[in-house]
């Protein structure tokens, strides 16, 4: 899995499944570049990344910065590979105490932010290039009070597969993780959170849950499997089979 010398943008780069995707495409060789909305947080994630790697605070959910973005650091260049893990950390409702507002606010970065980045990016992306986006296990397996989660997930993977489509030959795949030990649940508290954790890993396959170093393994799959589009990738332990 060589991106030797190729141009990755992860954009959601700096917690979690990017922080650690663009840690992997750094290491195959790639010049990374990492965007999240605050700046701090850029900061942060530079620190931990190989020497040379790039970022910017990019608000996800303004059009007009996101078009810029693409325009500033193409300057030298197209991409070969664009990655959005962008999104706040979960929550989940009951539909009886459902904030519409909130529902919305999840679209706005989780969807949308990925459909404008796509379609500012993809003027700039190189022959042969990639963009993967990312799912969810509760599209398939929805809990209560995940219908909101579970709408997004549904929604990405069906953008996925027609944006493969539309955006041939540049090639539009999509991870679906399942339960992973990142982020996404610190809005839990900390005993309800390993309680998950431990609830989840005992009724799986593989005996745990994931760890962000999955997932990353998976959009790096992604990004150099010349003869993948159109795909969701499900990396969830076998939670789909139990």
């Amino acid at each position: 899995m060589d991106l030797d010398g190729q141009r990755v943008v992860v954009l959601g780069g700096t917690s979690g499944f990017g922080l650690a995707t663009a840690a992997e495409a750094a290491g195959a060789g790639a010049r990374v570049t990492v965007v999240s909305r605050q700046q701090s947080s850029v900061q942060k994630a530079l620190a931990a990344l190989p020497a040379g790697t790039d970022g910017r605070a990019v608000d996800l959910t303004n059009q007009d910065a996101v078009t810029r973005l693409f325009a500033e650091i193409t300057v030298d260049g197209g991409i070969d590979h664009l990655v959005y893990t962008a999104g706040e950390a979960l929550a989940v409702s009951n539909l009886d105490t459902l904030d519409l507002a909130v529902a919305r606010q999840f679209f706005e970065t989780r969807y949308f932010g990925a459909l404008w980045a796509v379609h500012a990016a993809a003027p700039h992306m190189r022959p042969g290039s990639s963009i993967t986006l990312t799912s969810g296990g509760a599209g398939r397996r929805p809990l209560p009070g995940w219908s909101v989660v579970s709408s997004i997930c549904g929604a990405m993977e069906s953008l996925t597969r027609a944006l493969s489509v539309e955006l041939a030959p540049i090639r539009v795949n999509a991870v679906s993780a399942g339960v992973i030990r990142s982020p996404l649940w610190d809005p839990l508290p900390d005993a309800a959170r390993e309680q998950l954790y431990r609830s989840t890993a005992e009724r799986m396959p593989v005996g745990r849950v994931g760890e962000v170093d999955d997932i990353a393994r998976a959009f790096l799959f992604l990004m150099t499997e010349g003869f993948a589009t159109g795909t969701i990738l499900t990396v969830d332990g076998g939670a789909a089979l139990v």
